[in-house]
């Protein structure tokens, strides 16, 4: 998403210092609700893998049964305030931030951002019976929003036919391709395109076993269809015109 379908602006600006200001305000609000009790216990668990780990800025929660619900906040918001600063790709950090956006989007205080030839595309591709899906280390409740509330395009869900995140596996893991091949179903992983900004997740989907080819048109070898993007400019339309995009989803 970010870079990919959505300015860096809109993540780095909008979605960021929202979950960083308003995640105390949905953790006192929903603190004794099943939800939030999970969502804590993953956060949990992965403040004590970084207090294990050594991880600089990590704050030690008191223990689970502690009474104190004030203390407890105030000591989830320090560490989830951290790894939202260190811009940390976790899928307990992840979980939460698509929860507090969710109050924003619903509220009306944000709308989702999508470059405008990402939706040519879609529509487009829709058009040709290709299927689109989002893989993001954001939650895939998070997507559902940002591609569900859009400011300019409405919700364009209705051209996204599945939504991946972390919990695949991280986006420069090639394991976690090779699960969206498995979980797709196709006969050949060459019937997926990838397209990503990033160099790392680029690789990782080839590793997979990936064809990959190049956004500025520098073919690589490979197995899955890829495009890395290295130049915004040019559209997401021009895409279609790629043989490889024929049979690919």
């Amino acid at each position: 998403i970010e870079g990919t379908t959505t300015p860096i602006s809109f993540v780095a600006d909008v979605l960021f210092p929202y979950a960083r200001a308003n995640a105390r305000a949905h953790l006192a609000a929903t603190y004794h609700t099943q939800q939030t009790r999970e969502d804590v216990a993953l956060l949990r668990a992965q403040i004590n893998k970084d207090l294990a780990e050594g991880v600089p800025g990590v704050v030690p929660l008191p223990p689970s049964n502690a009474t104190d619900q004030d203390k407890v906040i105030d000591a989830l918001v320090a560490n989830v305030q951290a790894m939202i600063d260190a811009d940390r790709k976790l899928t307990a950090l992840k979980q939460l931030q698509g929860r507090v956006w969710r109050r924003g989007f619903e509220s009306g205080e944000m709308k989702g951002e999508v470059y405008d030839d990402v939706v040519q595309a879609l529509a487009e591709w829709d058009t040709k019976g290709i299927k689109s899906y989002i893989y993001s280390s954001g939650s895939r409740e998070a997507q559902r929003l940002i591609f569900g509330n859009t400011a300019d395009h409405g919700d364009l869900r209705r051209y996204l036919s599945a939504f991946f995140d972390t919990n695949v596996g991280g986006k420069k893991e090639s394991r976690s391709y090779y699960e969206i091949w498995q979980t797709l179903g196709v006969d050949s992983p060459s019937q997926i395109l990838f397209l990503t900004d990033v160099y790392q997740e680029a690789t990782a989907a080839r590793d997979a076993g990936q064809q990959q080819s190049n956004y500025s048109h520098h073919p690589l070898p490979c197995l899955i269809s890829l495009f890395y993007i290295t130049d915004r400019t040019q559209h997401f339309v021009q895409i279609t015109s790629t043989p490889s995009l024929k049979s690919s989803q």
